[in-house]
């Protein structure tokens, strides 16, 4: 182990263990000091909201704090790039989700990791605690099991049930790359794009991407095993078979040649040099392995310096990070209490973080960045996580979207009319 990775291994644990272990905890919100608190918070006066919920469920959200409420739930198969490693070991990651939610959208986030034998355990055991909150955020939860896990949870319950690794990866990745795309003077229904990885984030992109307009002819996806073909049947399981293109290309290296946009949601050096040369004028690399990305920003710049690039790393530019979209996301569902969330709230929220970044950034948002200067380009395609204005516009956007879309119960907030 190196030096720095040492000293970070030390910094990070005493992080998480002191003051106190762990990263969040349980305030209480109405006083509890007197006799008569008391009376009003337990026995006898809490028999008064139990109930009007009885007589009313939508009552919960007047008398208890479900409204602004989101679990965080786990089975720790995929843990960020540590892997299956268990729900218990996910809880420093699930309570980190727990922070981001509160510190960002002031949402009262909680984890809770299932251990389970089946797929059904697991959906069963959600569903079943699913009516306490307002929203579940899925996370770490391996392909393909997060899809069935997710699917059958959103046809079980009233409320948003979301899959950030999934969703909120593609939410911030495509508005990147539809800005990335249009600095290069193109448009996504021309460009030949090429996806490496075939899970959770890299089926979730491709979709997103394709219903944002671009040619399903010209796209190929890539798994461990080349691209996805129906010559090859025996690896076209789950989500695989509606990405199958038997235009030509068998390999990661025939597909990637003239390619416009290349997308690595997969792992560390899958692209080579030669790769990177071979794509189209102006094109656009987006590598989001983390912590090594797919290709090395470094050889890219050096060899092709006419691309445009992104990473999931915050020491380069154009970082891909979901802070940007999860807890602005529950935010405006959760502020119109949305029974879902659909393809047009995730649409609206990728839209608010293309057109954020097309305005002039704030002075604050530039210093909290650590640079000199930020304004739309090559080098800003997507907003800083730090910039204040996430909240009211990206939350806005998908509040109004879920109006617009009949999956709202209560009308829209006064802050998010235009």
């Amino acid at each position: 182990m190196s030096h720095d990775a040492k000293l970070l291994r030390e910094r990070a644990l005493a992080y998480h263990e002191n003051p106190v272990p762990g990263k969040i905890k349980v305030v209480i919100t109405k006083p509890a000091e007197t006799a008569d608190d008391l009376t009003l918070a337990y026995s006898p006066g809490v028999a008064e909201p139990v109930r009007a919920i009885a007589d009313n469920p939508s009552d919960a959200y007047r008398y208890t704090g479900k409204g602004n409420s989101v679990a965080i739930i786990s089975n720790g198969t995929a843990i960020l790039g540590l892997g299956n490693l268990g729900p218990l070991a996910s809880k420093p990651v699930m309570e980190g989700k727990a922070l981001l939610f509160n510190r960002f959208a002031g949402i009262d986030a909680i984890d809770i990791e299932v251990k389970h034998k089946t797929v059904e355990d697991f959906i069963t055991t959600v569903e079943c605690i699913a009516d306490t909150f307002g929203g579940i955020n899925l996370e770490d939860i391996k392909a393909p099991e997060c899809f069935i896990i997710e699917r059958e949870l959103q046809k079980r319950c009233q409320i948003p049930i979301f899959h950030d690794d999934q969703h909120g990866t593609a939410i911030v990745t495509t508005a990147g790359i539809l800005n990335a795309v249009e600095l290069q003077g193109k448009k996504i229904e021309d460009c030949k794009i090429v996806c490496v990885g075939a899970g959770a984030a890299g089926v979730a992109c491709s979709d997103l991407v394709l219903a944002c307009g671009a040619n399903k002819a010209n796209f190929f996806m890539i798994d461990r095993h080349g691209v996805i073909r129906s010559d090859r049947p025996q690896y076209n399981n789950g989500e695989k078979p509606r990405f199958i293109n038997d235009a030509g290309p068998k390999t990661l290296s025939e597909a990637i040649k003239d390619a416009d946009v290349l997308l690595g949601v997969s792992g560390p050096g899958l692209v080579t040099e030669e790769d990177v040369k071979s794509m189209a004028p102006n094109a656009v690399i987006f590598a989001c392995s983390n912590p090594d990305p797919e290709v090395d920003p470094a050889l890219v710049a050096k060899v092709r310096p006419d691309i445009i690039m992104g990473t999931g790393r915050s020491d380069y530019p154009n970082q891909i990070n979901n802070v940007l979209c999860f807890p602005y996301l529950f935010r405006g569902a959760l502020d119109v209490r949305a029974t879902c969330i659909n393809e047009e709230m995730m649409k609206a929220a990728m839209n608010a973080l293309r057109e954020l970044a097309k305005q002039p950034v704030p002075p604050e948002v530039v210093k909290a960045a650590l640079v000199d200067h930020l304004e739309y380009g090559r080098d800003y395609l997507i907003p800083k996580p730090m910039d204040p204005r996430l909240r009211i516009q990206v939350s806005g956007a998908v509040a109004r979207a879920a109006v617009k879309t009949g999956v709202s119960q209560i009308p829209l907030p006064d802050c998010y009319k235009q």
